[in-house]
């Protein structure tokens, strides 16, 4: 993708522009926050723009030296610069690359916390155990990533693992590295319960919402139906003797978010809001790219939950991302979390690659 010397001139100057303003001391207090926010997203733009114009401009005096149009240049100094022009030439299509990177649409989600959603699928008990190795892999990654994990709600099962397991992510960039995750996961392995041997193959899904602020999401107290009663299972006596438990309905939608992990039927009400913002937030988001549903086709992934996108073989130890064609002989470093790691970013690169050849109208 070529980015005029113009487009770059533009960029550097907004930069600028913007930095100056930011030194006015007559500048209001939100000005110098709405002007700051737009000074830490376009100085990455404008630092990749100048590299572009730095190495096009060396190009341009080298080449003008090399082609013995100087006519004082000596043959040694032309053939240095000839030299020094080859590798110039090798940095530009990767500086020029960055750039397009740079200027490619953002998700407005991207920098969000998120929800991850784990359920077991097909598969039973070795389902819901597969569900709670995936959530033990996200809390590794996401420590390697320095984000905190808040485990918001859990239905655990009676053979380990958990049914559905819910909780929130926050950090930097979460939404952006975690969001092709969402789809079925299948799991083909021996399961301990099995005394023949046999390899069975479960599922389960997983779903990365991106966690909108509350202003993001408008909901009318008249929209909601809130029921309190007393929490059920597992969790020890403090659960099951009060009315703590609660159970919202968004009646326009028809969602229904249940929370009782909480001794407090109040931060239970909190969880369960917080839960219920991002359903309605990923609604909103999907129906909005469905409408763009052209663009999409080009991306890793659609998001949707019924597609399966990975598969966890314990027999070949192989992880396999049908999307992208990936698979890594590295399954139990995936499952502690750090290898995963090559998988998103593999996931992330192919999908910029995707959107870049479709503004050069190749894709």
């Amino acid at each position: 993708m070529h980015i005029s010397p113009e487009r770059i001139a533009q960029i550097e100057a907004r930069r600028d522009e913007v930095q100056a303003s930011m030194t006015r001391a007559d500048l209001a207090p939100d000005a110098f926050v709405r002007l700051s926010k737009e000074y830490a997203e376009i100085e990455p733009v404008a630092r990749a723009a100048h590299e572009v114009r730095r190495l096009r401009q060396e190009l341009a005096a080298l080449d003008y030296m090399a082609g013995g149009v100087d006519a004082d240049a000596d043959p040694l100094m032309r053939e240095m610069a000839q030299e020094e022009m080859q590798i110039l030439k090798s940095q530009l299509p990767q500086a020029e690359r960055a750039l397009a990177l740079q200027l490619l649409p953002r998700d407005s989600a991207d920098a969000r916390p998120a929800m991850l959603e784990i359920r077991a699928g097909t598969g039973g008990d070795e389902a819901a155990l597969f569900a709670g190795d995936l959530f033990r892999m996200y809390q590794r990654y996401a420590d390697t990533q320095g984000w905190k994990m808040e485990q918001m709600t859990a239905n655990a099962s009676e053979a380990g693992g958990f049914k559905e397991i819910v909780a929130s992510i926050t950090g930097t960039g979460v939404f952006a590295k975690l969001k092709f995750e969402s789809g079925v996961h299948r799991v083909q392995r021996v399961p301990v319960t099995e005394s023949g041997g046999r390899i069975h193959t479960s599922a389960a899904t997983v779903a990365v919402l991106p966690e909108p602020e509350e202003v993001d999401v408008q909901i009318a107290d008249g929209d909601l139906k809130i029921d309190i009663y007393r929490a059920s299972g597992a969790g020890g006596q403090h659960v099951n003797t009060t009315d703590s438990a609660v159970r919202i309905t968004h009646l326009p939608s028809g969602l229904v978010v249940i929370q009782q992990d909480e001794r407090s039927q109040h931060k239970n009400k909190a969880k369960a809001m917080q839960v219920l913002r991002a359903r309605l937030y990923e609604a909103e988001r999907q129906r909005t790219q469905s409408e763009q549903a052209g663009a999409r086709k080009a991306m890793v992934g659609s998001g949707d939950r019924s597609e399966r996108i990975r598969t966890y073989n314990f027999p070949q130890g192989r992880v396999t991302d049908h999307r992208i064609n990936l698979t890594l002989h590295r399954l139990p470093e995936i499952l502690e979390g750090p290898g995963l790691a090559e998988v998103i970013d593999a996931l992330i690169a192919e999908d910029e690659a995707a959107r870049l050849a479709q503004l050069d109208g190749v894709g």
